[in-house]
């Protein structure tokens, strides 16, 4: 019987084929402040999986009233920036141009651990299906320690031209 071990490497450690600052960010998606809730993402593999970067800074909006005294937040806007991760992957690549990403669906959403003010929230999403209708699972990390996870679908649509 061998004793020798094998390391298990996580498919989010690979190096990025390209990253994403917040301009590129704000070129893929609509979202601007204070809706705006990435702040980077480095592409894993195209379409399949990227990491999102969200700075959480005292000066959030939310924190004003969720919670006074105690800020935490809110478990909804995390769902909200792994959505705006995924999608911002995904319409960053050329042929998007002309579409827009709209939530259908969120399942087994679970929230583990309080988000605060100072965090560096991370969120490794894995795309599961690519059509018109798409689904992907995230997972959210702080240090290390995941703080939520869900599985949600969403829509390619077009923009309305102005």
């Amino acid at each position: 019987m061998s004793t020798e071990t094998t390391a298990v490497t996580s498919p989010f450690a690979a190096a990025p084929v390209r990253t994403l600052d917040i301009l590129g960010v704000k070129k893929a998606i609509p979202h601007r402040y204070p809706f705006l809730l990435i702040d980077k993402i480095s592409v894993i593999e195209e379409d399949k999986r990227c990491i999102g970067t969200k700075m959480v800074t005292a000066n959030e909006h939310f924190f004003e009233g969720h919670f006074p005294g105690q800020p935490v937040m809110p478990g909804v806007l995390i769902i909200e920036s792994m959505a705006q991760t995924a999608c911002a992957m995904l319409l960053s690549k050329g042929g998007f141009e002309n579409k827009i990403a709209f939530f259908m669906g969120i399942d087994e959403a679970k929230f583990r651990a309080p988000v605060t003010p100072g965090c560096v929230l991370k969120h490794h999403i894995e795309i599961l299906r690519l059509g018109r209708a798409g689904k992907f699972r995230g997972e959210s990390y702080v240090d290390g320690k995941m703080t939520a996870e869900a599985t949600m679908t969403f829509a390619l649509v077009d923009k309305i031209q102005a």
